[in-house]
Order: structure tokens, then C-alpha cells, then sequence
């Protein structure tokens, strides 16, 4: 998997995978234009969309509607350090749901690439590299 980001001025970047083009960007109060999720929301987005897909898939396994199935993802800002903690998947189903349905719909969010990445913190290694302008 690979996702380039380029700053485009200000506090926007656009952010580039495959074919596919979002722009990030930051509220008017941190000195941007409000026209892109900030990073914050970003990984909610990646969580609930991942949430929302495993959820979904579990419920066009059992042959029940998916049409209007919506997750809510909260999560608060803490310091020390500077994080997203306390996130709260709310899973929507379309159609009722007996025990045995709502277990299985819990376990197939728990398969979740976005969440188990979560719950086993990756290696993250950081490179620094300079553009060398030749003259």
C-alpha cells in the first residue's frame, strides 16, 4: 500500500492513492480554508469506513439488508502526549437484529484492518530526505 501527500500551500495537502485524490486541510480557527478533513478526522473516517465495510459484509453473508447501514465514530483529543483516545464505534443497522445477528455484526467490526492496527500499535520508521536542487 502506498499514499503520497504534497502540501499545496497553507495548511492543505492533497493526499494521493492509486487513482484517488482528497484534499486535507484544517478549519478557519487553525488558519485554513475548511475545504478537507483534518488528519484527526481522516482516521476516524478510515476507521468507520473500515468498520462500516466488515459490518456490512457480515450482513450480506446472512442475507440481511445493508442498504443504510451507518457507523459513528467518536473519539476525544487528550495530551500527554499530544493523541485521539477513547474511540466509540456506533454501529446503525438497517433491520432488526436478534442477539445472536448483533454478536456476529460486534465480531465481524472486531476484524476491522483499521482496528486491529489500532489495538497493535505498528513500527512506524521516519525518513528524512533532501531534494538536492542541481544547479
Amino acid at each position: 500500500m502506498e499514499v503520497t501527500v504534497e502540501h499545496l500551500g497553507d495548511v492543505q495537502f492533497e493526499i494521493k492513492a492509486r487513482q484517488h485524490s482528497i484534499i486535507c486541510d484544517q478549519p478557519a480557527e487553525n488558519f485554513g480554508h475548511d475545504e478537507g478533513m483534518t488528519p484527526p478526522e481522516l482516521l476516524l473516517a478510515s476507521l468507520g469506513s473500515c468498520a462500516a465495510f466488515y459490518a456490512a459484509q457480515y450482513l450480506r453473508k446472512h442475507k440481511l439488508s445493508t442498504e443504510g447501514t451507518r457507523v459513528r465514530i467518536t473519539a476525544d483529543k487528550v495530551k500527554d502526549p499530544a493523541r485521539i483516545d477513547h474511540f466509540q464505534i456506533e454501529v446503525e443497522s438497517p433491520v432488526e437484529l436478534g442477539k445472536q445477528h448483533r454478536d456476529g455484526v460486534e465480531s465481524a467490526v472486531h476484524h476491522c484492518l483499521i482496528h486491529n492496527t489500532l489495538l497493535h500499535p505498528p513500527q512506524i520508521a521516519i525518513e528524512i530526505r533532501e531534494k538536492v536542487l542541481t544547479s
